[in-house]
């Protein structure tokens, strides 16, 4: 089975609940195509947002899995976090299906393996990705996904 992964910025420009409905119907077809797999990186803004999308596209599909792939503890990885933050990471994680540590402690480079583990996992790349900020974790997320090769769709000032 084919699977999606999501990389994003943390900053959201657009309306979200307008952005997820979008999200919602692209994964909605791609459920209808036979994707059940979604990986997401657990990370404030976009990554949340598709996590919640699956969540909520779950209850009217509920054979499709959520991952989530953290880069360390989420206790070190929502450190600064606001506690709303915080809050919507655990709901998040008591939703899911899996939870996969890369780290078993945050360091330098766990941001960047597990973007890389989420692109291993990952047929599809549905990202919110500013071509503008290229140095970004997403930019590197990004640039992975191109390597693999695997399709992208960029969600980036989304218009049907």
């Amino acid at each position: 089975m084919a699977a999606i992964c999501f990389t994003g910025h943390r900053d959201i420009l657009e309306d979200k609940e307008v952005l997820s409905q979008h999200l919602y119907k692209r994964l909605e077809n791609a459920v209808k195509y036979g994707i059940t797999d979604f990986y997401a990186g657990g990370a404030v803004g976009w990554d949340t947002l598709a996590a919640l999308t699956v969540i909520k596209l779950r209850r009217s599909y509920p054979h499709i899995k959520l991952h989530l792939v953290l880069p360390c503890p989420p206790e070190e990885q929502s450190r600064g976090w606001s506690q709303s933050d915080r809050t919507i990471l655990y709901e998040t994680i008591r939703a899911a299906d899996t939870v996969e540590q890369v780290c078993s402690h945050y360091t330098y480079d766990c941001m960047k393996k597990r973007n890389a583990k989420l692109v291993e996992y990952g047929d599809f790349c549905l990202c919110y990705f500013d071509p503008d900020k290229s140095k970004s974790g997403t930019g590197q997320t990004v640039r992975m996904a191109q390597r693999k090769p695997i399709k992208l769709l960029n969600f980036w000032h989304y218009k049907e």
